[in-house]
């Protein structure tokens, strides 16, 4: 079974928007084809968030770019063959004007991963060292310190690129959450069926905003500021859900399956791993910000009273 993963999702897009003829000739069919797996290279240690602010180096060499740095909070690192990362190429430039969006072998000698433990007891993060990793000037998507906008496209997809068929997990959990409270003889407690009701609402409300997505794509129009709105709804709905399926499992909530190593049921699992929802591909707070500034218009520091 090819999995294609991000590099359909992500890279995919960005490649077909800034990439070159050449480029779109050579990489998509690859990504297509699962040959090139990729993972994300964007979050540094000091810069989850201010993705601007980018440390890792690229400095070009003839007609090759060298990546030195370090990257973390990888998902399917462990996974891949190749990596999309941004580095800085100009170190004079503003923070958004110096970077470049580089693809690079991540099966390189210089590429170094290391899993991280989370706190469902899986391990789907890595943190990565780059040290004078190499790669062809080809593989820079939409030129040298042009990576910001290359970024932009990555994460406009990242966060609302699967808005149009996204409720369609979430439903099938919601009814596997429906069916466990029957079990447990939940279903006539009229806080659980209004939290019930709760959920199945905001399901709903996923779905529709999806069709709206679908609408702007199939004008030709790019994913805006709703990719934040979308992002910011179903990471808020899904951690609450997890609180409510514990709070449905009751005391059995509280413990562990037995086995081997650190096991956790399903509905532990949601309740915990729900959390790194709010946190990756930009917090909430970051998706906030831009809703407010780029959909609102609002100001981005409060006006005081003369």
């Amino acid at each position: 079974r090819v999995t294609r993963g991000m590099g359909e999702s992500l890279v995919g897009p960005s490649i077909i928007v800034h990439g070159s003829p050449e480029q779109r000739a050579y990489f998509l069919p690859r990504i297509i084809s699962g040959d090139d797996v990729y993972c994300q290279g964007f979050s540094e240690p000091n810069h989850g968030s201010d993705l601007a602010a980018v440390e890792t180096r690229g400095v070009v060499q003839g007609d090759e770019i060298a990546v030195t740095g370090q990257k973390v909070w990888t998902s399917g690192a462990a996974r891949a063959n190749r990596m999309f990362l941004l580095c800085r190429t100009d170190p004079d430039a503003e923070k958004h004007a110096g970077l470049s969006y580089v693809l690079i072998d991540f099966k390189d000698p210089g590429v170094q991963y290391r899993p991280i433990k989370q706190i469902s007891g899986a391990a789907e993060f890595c943190e990565d060292f780059l040290d004078g990793v190499r790669a062809p000037l080809f593989n820079v998507i939409g030129g040298l310190n042009n990576g910001w906008r290359v970024a932009m496209t990555t994460l406009g997809h990242e966060r609302g690129g699967q808005a149009t068929v996204a409720h369609l997990g979430f439903e099938r959990e919601f009814w596997d959450l429906v069916e466990m409270a029957r079990k447990r003889g939940k279903t006539a407690d009229p806080l659980v069926r209004q939290q019930l009701a709760w959920a199945y609402t905001q399901v709903e409300l996923m779905r529709y905003s999806g069709l709206r997505t679908l609408a702007r794509v199939a004008a030709g129009r790019p994913p805006g500021p709703e990719a934040s709105i979308a992002k910011l709804f179903w990471s808020e709905y899904h951690k609450r859900l997890g609180e409510i399926a514990i709070s449905i499992e009751g005391p059995d909530g509280l413990l562990r399956p037995d086995g081997d190593g650190y096991q956790v049921s399903k509905w532990q699992n949601v309740f915990l791993s729900s959390r790194a929802g709010t946190i990756y591909s930009g917090t909430s707070e970051i998706q906030r910000n831009i809703i407010g500034e780029r959909a609102l218009g609002l100001p981005k520091e409060p006006r005081v009273a003369p």
